[in-house]
């Protein structure tokens, strides 16, 4: 225990009492040797990072019981499975930079649940870099990330169904058609449709507006 907390840079009583409260692993003993790892390390230097970023050590206990209760990555991922997605491989304080403030128990919970963020040992895993960054980009704009997420869950049920309705397509061809060639049809089609479709409503809340006072 000495050794750890030499290497991270914490007294040894703040080790003891991260190890009290639960914010890291029991070492792995050997008769009355008890050995420290790279993970406890990894782990109390994300505890630090948290600390110094505002959150709580009872909001860290909380992030850490969600996170280990998360699903694994293959899990998510589905092995085996096409993708045309790009996992991203993120510490919990690389996250917490992302959406600075918003990391709390709750939004994480609901990620986890969406299949957005998967764990792997000490790291996360987000499901896919252009969700990552355009949630991001988001909550940057001062949208909630709890907002985002509900959002997010409403738009993965129309995603489903506008897939079973192209994949129907494709089934009902008769011949040997590459499930590939259907992704950028099916794109270009939802593209343009949702284009059209924002238009429509910008130009009805524009004609719903109050004439403006010209003085």
């Amino acid at each position: 225990m000495e050794e750890l907390a030499k290497e991270a840079g914490i007294p040894v009583r703040t080790v003891r009492f991260y190890r009290e409260r639960g914010l890291i692993s029991p070492p792995r003993r050997e008769g009355r040797i008890a050995w420290y790892d790279d993970h406890h390390l990894a782990r109390l230097r994300t505890i630090t990072g948290l600390l110094e970023r505002g959150h709580t050590l009872t909001g860290i206990a909380d992030l850490a019981r969600t996170f280990e209760s998360g699903r694994d990555v293959a899990e998510v991922l589905g092995l085996g499975e096409p993708t045309e997605e790009t996992p991203v491989r993120l510490t919990p304080e690389q996250l917490a930079d992302y959406f600075e403030g918003e990391t709390t128990a709750e939004n994480l919970a609901a990620a986890l649940d969406l299949g957005y963020l998967a764990t792997d040992g000490d790291e996360i895993v987000h499901i896919s870099r252009r969700l990552l960054e355009v949630s991001s980009e988001l909550v940057r704009e001062g949208v909630p990330l709890a907002t985002v997420l509900a959002a997010g869950r409403r738009v993965r049920e129309h995603a489903d169904a506008l897939a079973e309705l192209f994949v129907g397509i494709l089934e009902n061809r008769g011949d040997e058609a590459e499930p590939h060639q259907l992704r950028p049809l099916a794109r270009a089609v939802v593209d343009a449709e949702l284009s059209m479709a924002l238009d429509r409503r910008l130009r009805r809340e524009n004609t719903d507006e109050p004439p403006r006072n010209p003085c």
